[in-house]
């Protein structure tokens, strides 16, 4: 499985869209409230703070010097504000907000000078102070940080938090509920290009996707229909040509033989041909449903067939190992062995085919080899259709009904099995069916 930082799916993809889309519009959002609201606000609360500092000052040094002490500390209850005389350096505060920058900029614009702004810990908590010199006197005035109140960096950061929150499960519900009707249709089709018969999907949501499960519904039952008819045409056209084809092979045998010979057993051997034919086209054209899984030991059966095959003179080279014991349709392994096998006999040209299987743990390949001219690969597709053949490396005198390839293909798609063709090493093809 390959990962990729792009969303591939239908889902990921909306909801990485929309989840974009209000991120941005959340951080737009708070920029226009800090930019129009907070800035201003904040600008006239330090205006306001500056302003009072500079009254303080200036209270506090007409006061009598015995009052003085008095006067501080009813500011202090009353305001916050502390007002001191001490000359002590101040530590540099870590805690260095904008709201500080706009009074410092207030003051410079009240007093016409630059007022230095200093800070050091209370009891633990920063406070920052702003030093002048009122009539020939050094004074110092602090306020704490807490009599900012506000805290725009944690509200924004919580507000952003909150909303991506948000529109990630919003649009997590919302794609849900328009991908997984899509994700039904998209497994029922799958389940109808392998023939198998799809259960009638929920009609129910958004109006358009209401629509088109209908018309899938009702494509599903007219492919079915359209099967059905066409097993039963073709199992009726095979019988009544069966019929025919008996009497003509009762006729033949009456025929004398002496002196045509040849020319019997060329009847004999076309009508053998058309038998075939019939059988395959109408087992092709069967809905071939995956049949009941059960265990079996593909070692076993895969022996069984090289045995068969080396009954009738055949050279097929197997060497059993150990067993493979899988949960699969039995039937339609053994067919499809077996078409592998006679379609690499029949061209291999005379040499031997070769079986293998390799078992793993969860999975197992079976492999048909011979040493035949091969399947070139822009027509490996291409053999797996009705009656298709190369006609370069396949006669019509040695070639089959040409249906051998098709019906293992439709059977392991309706069994969930994979069929790859490969070139042999030494050359010839290597044909592997992967359970």
């Amino acid at each position: 499985m390959t990962w990729s930082l792009v969303p591939r799916s239908l889902f990921a993809k909306a909801a990485l869209t929309l989840t974009i889309a209000f991120v941005y519009f959340a951080l737009f959002t708070l920029a226009a409230v800090a930019y129009y609201v907070q800035v201003p606000v904040a600008r006239r609360s330090a205006d306001d703070l500056a302003a009072f500092i500079l009254v303080v000052a200036r209270s506090w040094s007409l006061q009598p010097k015995l009052t003085r002490s008095r006067y501080a500390a009813e500011v202090y209850k009353s305001y916050g504000l502390q007002v001191s005389t001490d000359e002590v350096e101040l530590e540099e505060v870590p805690y260095y907000l904008p709201y500080v920058s706009m009074v410092d900029s207030a003051l410079q614009t009240r007093s016409g000078e630059r007022l230095p702004i200093g800070g050091n810990a209370v009891d633990g908590e920063p406070w920052y102070w702003v030093e002048m010199q009122v009539n020939g006197e050094y004074l110092r005035i602090g306020f704490p940080r807490s009599r900012m109140g506000a805290r725009t960096p944690a509200a924004l950061l919580l507000v952003v938090l909150g909303s991506t929150a948000l529109v990630l499960i919003t649009a997590m519900i919302l794609t849900r509920r328009i991908t997984r009707p899509l994700h039904l249709l998209s497994e029922a089709a799958e389940r109808v290009g392998k023939g198998k018969e799809a259960v009638p999907l929920p009609e129910t949501g958004p109006t358009e996707l209401v629509s088109l499960t209908r018309q899938f519904n009702r494509m599903d039952q007219q492919v079915r229909d359209l099967i059905d008819n066409r097993t039963t045409l073709l199992a009726g056209i095979s019988h009544d040509l069966r019929t025919p084809i008996s009497r003509m092979r009762l006729a033949v045998e009456m025929l004398p033989t002496r002196k045509e010979p040849e020319l019997v057993n060329g009847i004999k051997r076309d009508l053998e041909a058309m038998s075939r034919l019939i059988a395959d086209a109408l087992e092709l054209s069967r809905d071939l449903e995956a049949g009941r899984s059960e265990a079996c030991d593909v070692t076993g059966l895969i022996t069984d067939l090289a045995e068969e095959a080396n009954e009738l003179e055949r050279r097929v080279e197997w060497t059993p190992e150990s067993p493979c014991v899988r949960d699969i349709n039995v039937t339609a392994l053994r067919r499809i062995v077996a078409n592998l096998v006679e379609n690499a006999l029949r061209y291999g040209e005379g040499a031997p085919v070769t079986l293998s299987l390799g078992c793993a743990a969860g999975h197992a390949v079976v492999a048909v080899m011979d040493r035949g001219p091969g399947i070139p690969p822009e027509q490996r597709e291409a053999v797996f259709r009705p009656f298709h053949r190369l006609e370069q490396s396949r006669s019509a005198d040695t070639g089959g009904s040409g249906l051998g390839m098709a019906i293992a293909r439709q059977l392991a798609d309706a069994n969930g099995w994979r069929i790859r063709i490969q070139d042999r090493e030494g050359g010839g093809a290597r044909i592997e069916v992967q359970l």
